[in-house]
């Protein structure tokens, strides 16, 4: 491992310009601390606001990214195995410590999530924060249970047809909007029990479907 990395810093809010590619130390993890091997990572609006100065608790320079996917490079508590998958996200991510904008990110082991895959980093980099605001929005702002239903507004969207599946897991009756018809299959192919075309009246058609509604 080298002692330099690659990272896109940010010194203050400003226009997409003000994002520079720069080389910087690699962090030093201390005890607790995990560092990643950055192999991926997603981009989000909430980097766009910071970017724009309108995210409050960061501090300057930052290496923006809340997010990222990688494998453990240190783990000086020996809480993952070096070499191991791993994704991490939020917690501080991009506005109070260095995100996942970079060649190297130094995280909280609380917030490293081990996993195996085999699919592409590039397909793996635009999982967890996606994939995390489904499940946070199924369980802690729905409290979701087995036998409810749902609509999902937006289904062919990553957040929507995660949802889906996510819902479909916990044995829900799921409806999903899409204002093009040739997105029907994709949706059916995940699990979706009723698509609904968007026409600009979509509650007659829940409606029709689920009389007492959603």
């Amino acid at each position: 491992m080298t002692d330099t990395m690659r990272a896109i810093v940010l010194d203050a809010p400003g226009p997409p310009d003000a994002l520079t590619i720069r080389e910087l130390p690699v962090p030093t993890p201390a005890a607790g601390w995990v560092l990643i091997e950055v192999k991926a990572f997603g981009l989000n609006r909430s980097e766009l606001h910071t970017r724009q100065g309108l995210a409050s608790g960061v501090t300057f320079p930052r290496v923006l990214g809340i997010e990222a996917a990688g494998v453990v490079a240190q783990c000086p508590g020996g809480e993952f195995p070096v070499g191991h998958q791993v994704v991490t996200m939020m917690g501080g991510m991009g506005r109070t410590f260095d995100g996942g904008y970079a060649e190297y990110t130094c995280v909280p082991a609380s917030q490293v999530i081990p996993f195996a895959s085999d699919l592409e980093w590039s397909t793996l980099g635009a999982v967890p924060e996606m994939l995390q605001t489904a499940y946070g929005s199924l369980t802690v702002g729905l409290d979701s249970r087995p036998g409810q239903s749902i609509l999902i507004r937006g289904g062919t969207s990553s957040v929507g047809m995660a949802a889906a599946v996510l819902a479909k897991q916990r044995n829900m009756t799921v409806l999903s909007t899409t204002r093009r018809a040739n997105k029907l299959a994709a949706l059916t192919d995940v699990g979706v029990d009723h698509v609904l075309i968007d026409d600009g009246n979509v509650a007659r058609q829940v409606r029709d479907i689920l009389p007492a509604g959603v």
